[in-house]
């Protein structure tokens, strides 16, 4: 099977694109404010033509001719210029325009041009960077260090930021075992934020699937590539948030930047034709067809084999196992398996989508991580006071009602978190009771509607000393539940000092200071104890990744507990204590938990037998 994208050879630089129903396809070429259109010859379902030369760097689109139907799936318009869906750079990012979607209107003024990759060997394979049970660190590039003080102003908002020393001993500090960078390759705004003056700040829109955006990573691979080199030096994985579930082409009224002028049969479609959004964002690409799962394959063997990658976090993942129901042995599952490049990288499953049976957490294969918003809410739930402590017991205990064990010492297949970047964050839990997304122009009606939280008396921001601290003990509480449960355990950057969106579940579309991490303005105290926390986690990491060989689950007076004690429990006290593995050497993991005063007591090394009695 030959490539497909720009291959550079050693005399001639071949191009291919993959285009069944075209009538013709040209390759355009652009040097000195001008174009070159060249013909392309028909190979089976691909187009392709070799040029002589090395012809690194080059700027390059593609065009296509044939029928304009879209009731029958072709939009095909020699007027638009088409972004390869091989193409790993852009020279400039996406923006919208009427012109998009407007039969017979050029759009090579406003459409990225590919960059020709020069030559280039592929990294060692190394094993990743990550072990179960540690943890992940989510974040957004941008986001992160554009108030960064000690991250110099150009590099702010930028993959190579992630390498700043300064950015690099905070995640050291934290123990973080790897970073899950939200959407680098480039993205598109919806319709409706340009008229708002808004703008889509966390890429989950993209348009090509390997091609870095520009403006997060002005130096390309090479920028990815040093980066990752730097984190990895330090011991810290890399992981990449990327979404195969759909594209930024939208509905039918959205633009024809790519596949939809090229091939449209990667959207899933509805036998009367129409668009199938098992999404939420206007099309589906349909994982039934082998050309969209070599795509997906063929982007993060790029990744790994270029960049050094060691993992990937899939968004709305059921969508990748449709055809168009969720089959839990969808040919995906068995290819990424059969890789000898993605074998034995870290997957991670957000386990649902928003399509018929969508919800499929606890559904994926054996060796995939998967998201557990049950650990989310019943944590919540539980501080909250709306939940009991058998409940949190078996979110603790790796959530074995969900994923197993299923074998004696089974990894936990559970990514435990309290919050995540679609939501409120970990501070604003204990301190808005409703969302509050006016600024993202939709009349506040979008975001979760309910998300167990809490405001302690007061909604938003308070100067009150009993509310501060009672929102500190919350906080405490919460992120004691989570660094002492078994299974990998996720942070959003910036919750391990008390950073706030002002109450916006929703803030996608909020590059400014609403979404923006507050570096000045954190909780010193509250990053110590997480700090302290995870330090003492990460030596017990075998312990963590695996369901535990014996847990007691005690009063908070040491005694085990009976069926009375779970029944009717005195102020939701209880300890939950697991048993090293044998032959570690390691102590105990002990953990008191007591709601009442929102306490949690953590001994990751040993709980003094003195204190245990009956």
């Amino acid at each position: 099977m030959n490539a497909l994208g720009a291959v550079v050879g050693a005399e001639t630089t071949r191009f291919a694109v993959r285009s069944p129903h075209a009538d013709m396809v040209w390759l355009c070429l652009f040097a000195d404010g001008g174009e070159t259109r060249h013909p392309m010859a028909r190979s089976g379902p691909d187009w392709t033509i070799e040029l002589p030369g090395d012809l690194s760097g080059a700027r390059y689109g593609y065009r296509a001719a044939g029928e304009w139907a879209p009731a029958r799936g072709h939009w095909f318009d020699p007027a638009k210029l088409l972004v390869d869906p091989y193409a790993t750079e852009l020279d400039r990012r996406f923006v919208q325009d009427p012109r998009l979607a407007a039969l017979g209107k050029d759009t090579a003024p406003i459409v990225p041009r590919a960059i020709v990759p020069a030559p280039a060997a592929p990294l060692p394979h190394e094993p990743p960077r990550f072990a179960r049970g540690g943890l992940v660190y989510e974040l957004n590039v941008r986001g992160f260090t554009m108030r960064h003080p000690d991250v110099p102003g150009p590099l702010r908002g930028t993959v190579a930021a992630l390498a700043h020393p300064a950015v690099i001993a905070h995640l050291k500090k934290l123990s973080v075992a790897a970073v899950e960078l939200m959407p680098v390759v480039a993205w598109i705004d919806e319709r409706h934020l340009r008229p708002l003056g808004l703008v889509n700040a966390w890429g989950y829109n993209p348009v090509a699937m390997m091609a870095l955006d520009p403006g997060l990573c002005p130096g390309g691979v090479a920028e990815l590539r040093d980066t990752v080199s730097a984190l990895h030096a330090e011991g810290i994985g890399v992981l990449l948030d990327i979404v195969f579930n759909h594209s930024g082409e939208s509905d039918v009224h959205g633009g024809v930047l790519s596949l939809r002028g090229l091939d449209n049969a990667a959207y899933a479609h509805a036998p009367d034709g129409t668009l199938i959004n098992d999404t939420g964002c206007g099309n589906t690409l349909d994982f039934a067809n082998p050309a969209v799962r070599r795509l997906a394959l063929d982007t993060m063997r790029h990744f790994v084999a270029h960049c050094g990658i060691d993992g990937f976090r899939f968004d709305l993942a059921p969508v990748m196992a449709r055809g168009p129901g969720f089959d839990p042995a969808a040919p995906i599952f068995a290819e990424i398996g059969d890789d000898p490049l993605l074998a034995d990288r870290v997957l991670i499953a957000e386990p649902w989508d928003v399509g018929p049976a969508g919800y499929q957490l606890g559904n994926f294969p054996a060796h995939w991580l998967e998201w557990n918003d049950r650990f989310r809410d019943d944590a919540r739930r539980f501080w909250k006071g709306e939940e009991d402590i058998g409940t949190l017991a078996t979110r603790l205990a790796g959530s074995s009602d969900v994923f197993g064990p299923h074998r004696p010492h089974s990894d936990c297949r559970a990514v435990n978190f309290l919050a995540a970047h679609d939501g409120f964050t970990l501070a604003d839990v204990v301190a808005y009771e409703q969302r509050h997304n006016q600024a993202n122009g939709e009349g506040n009606r979008d975001g979760h509607g309910e998300n167990f939280t809490w405001n302690n008396g007061v909604e938003g921001p308070s100067d009150d000393p009993a509310v501060r601290a009672a929102r500190q003990a919350d906080l405490k509480a919460l992120l004691g539940t989570l660094f002492a449960a078994t299974g990998t355990i996720m942070l959003t950057a910036g919750d391990e000092f008390g950073r706030s969106q002002q109450g916006n579940n929703n803030a996608y579309c909020q590059d400014n200071a609403i979404g923006w991490v507050d570096w000045e303005s954190r909780d010193a105290e509250l990053e110590g104890y997480v700090a302290e926390l995870s330090a003492r986690r990460h030596g017990r990491l075998r312990s963590f990744a695996r369901f535990p060989v014996d847990v007691r689950w005690l009063t908070s007076e040491g005694r085990l507990m009976t069926i009375e004690d779970w029944e009717h429990p005195q102020g939701q006290s209880f300890i939950y204590d697991a048993e090293a593995e044998e032959g570690t050497g390691e102590g105990e993991l002990c953990v008191e938990i007591c709601r009442a005063r929102r306490l949690v007591r953590i001994d990751f090394t040993a709980w003094r037998r003195a204190n245990r009695r009956g």
